[in-house]
């Protein structure tokens, strides 16, 4: 299954510039604010939609903020540079560039940043730290470079099927917990329609037999490549299909681990034919994610998150969603869910 996290391409002098248009610059390289406010008082991670500053002419998180009333971002992705070492696309610095700043500013506005590590292309910090201990100290690095409140595992491609890899994952995690009380654990992993495959339903049972406290565990109910054409449907099935494997692997009641589940989908048209997340729809996910109190409710992105400026529709991009829609209204929709 192909999922939602494209390609990576070489930060070019070009693909640079986009990425920095939405801050300015002040002579010592940080992002230029004013007013500091406080955030909105919700479980770090719970509802932020992710944000993508390697290409996909990534808007100014801080005017989608004031557009949109969102305090929350994931920010994607944290990489291997070929070794146990963790770099924003396995390339970016980790402290001082692009990713820095936009941290800075999303706090300096009031808001909250998510880090995710991994997505489906590149180098897996879980597949090059040789093991588990490396794999805490390499999540750690990050997590003390920023402070974090909240981690996102979004665990795909190689990583996910390696079973030694989803083991590292497990037992890394278990170590970052222990270092860091109060941190929010995410676990994000493609699912068919009725729910996780092998490999999920693996990694959920490890995770339990470790007593592991994971925050929410959150599928990507798209890209299903099997004729799937009712998204909302789709998504109440796969969370109903992972609610039935935590609850089993936890041992804890239905309504229990519909709070430690969650989802995140793609906006608009998919990478699979025949698949579109309308708007409406993703209102209609919202209300179920109400209804069950979710732990995790997110979008792939906000830079997809509005129509395409050449009027094109029904073709999946990295910087527009290819349907009819109102900037932002995604993430504005997202910003409304409290648990």
């Amino acid at each position: 299954m192909s999922h939602r996290h494209r390609p990576l391409v070489a930060m070019t002098a070009t693909t640079l510039t986009a990425a920095t248009l939405w801050y300015t610059a002040t002579p010592n390289g940080e992002a230029a604010t004013t007013t500091e406010t406080t955030a909105t008082a919700i479980p770090s991670g719970l509802n932020a939609p992710y944000l993508y500053l390697g290409w996909g002419n990534p808007p100014s998180p801080t005017k989608v903020m004031s557009a949109t009333g969102t305090t929350q971002f994931t920010l994607a992705f944290m990489l291997s540079d070929g070794t146990c070492n963790p770099k924003w696309d396995g390339e970016r610095a980790l402290t001082g560039g692009t990713d820095a700043a936009a941290i800075k500013a999303i706090r300096k506005a009031g808001g909250d940043v998510t880090v995710s590590f991994g997505g489906w292309s590149g180098a897996k910090l879980g597949e090059k730290c040789t093991t588990a201990a490396k794999l805490a100290a390499a999540y750690q690095k990050v997590i003390d470079a920023y402070d974090l409140n909240s981690i996102d595992i979004d665990i795909e491609s190689t990583e996910y099927e390696s079973a030694a890899a989803r083991k590292r994952v497990v037992g890394a995690l278990k170590t970052v917990k222990k270092n860091n009380p109060g941190l929010k654990v995410y676990v994000t992993f493609g699912t068919g329609p009725a729910g996780p495959a092998a490999a999920g339903e693996d990694l959920v049972e490890r995770a339990a037999a470790k007593d592991l406290d994971v925050d929410g565990w959150a599928v990507m109910p798209f890209d299903f490549d099997d004729g799937t054409s009712d998204m909302v449907t789709a998504t109440k099935s796969a969370v109903k299909g992972l609610k039935d494997v935590v609850a089993d692997a936890y041992g804890i009641s239905s309504a229990a681990a519909y709070r430690r589940v969650g989802f995140s989908t793609m906006n608009g048209v998919t990478d699979s034919a025949g698949e579109t997340v309308t708007v409406s729809d993703f209102k209609a996910m919202v209300t179920y994610a109400k209804k069950r109190h979710l732990a995790r409710v997110s979008v792939w992105s906000v830079n997809r998150d509005r129509a395409c400026a050449d009027g094109t529709e029904a073709t999946a991009s990295d910087e527009c969603s290819g349907i009819d829609q109102a900037t932002y209204a995604f993430t504005k929709t997202l910003a409304g869910y409290t648990g």
